[in-house]
């Protein structure tokens, strides 16, 4: 990071795979009726189908992201999405490396990276998630995994 960029904080909700059209409308209600501060940056991760009703109904104050990008941008890949279809969507922001992506989808950090390159060259903003199994928080190993 150069000496002129500063990090800015963010606080964020994965939404994971829950919601329909009804609940959400009923949150970006109330998202829309509350007030924030301008630090630290509020970002929302929302399932795939639910980003362009959140960009078109979410105040523009809070950040939209998608839970996973595909790692390639463009081609015969069935049920996948690419970074640019997430920014032409709404999204600023994409979650990487959940644990449960590489628990459930034995993603790799190979694969992560990958898809890490590919997001950043669209322009989106990365939550790269690194960490710990449960059974080594369990074991007490945290500090030496991450």
């Amino acid at each position: 990071m150069s000496e002129t960029q500063t990090r800015r904080f963010f606080v964020g909700g994965n939404w994971k795979m829950n919601g329909s059209v009804a609940s959400i409308k009923e949150l970006v209600s109330a998202f829309n009726a509350g007030s924030l501060s301008s630090s630290p940056e509020v970002v929302i991760a929302a399932p795939y189908l639910y980003i362009p009703l959140l960009a078109d109904s979410l105040r523009k104050d809070i950040a939209i992201s998608a839970q996973n990008c595909f790692s390639k941008p463009s081609g015969a890949y069935t049920g996948e999405i690419s970074p640019a279809m997430l920014k032409d969507v709404g999204a600023t922001w994409v979650i990487l490396g959940h644990s449960e992506r590489r628990s459930i989808f034995n993603e790799s950090d190979e694969a992560i990276a990958e898809k890490t390159k590919h997001a950043l060259s669209a322009g989106l903003k990365v939550i790269f998630c690194c960490g710990e199994s449960l059974e080594e928080r369990e074991a007490g190993t945290t500090m030496q995994i991450v």
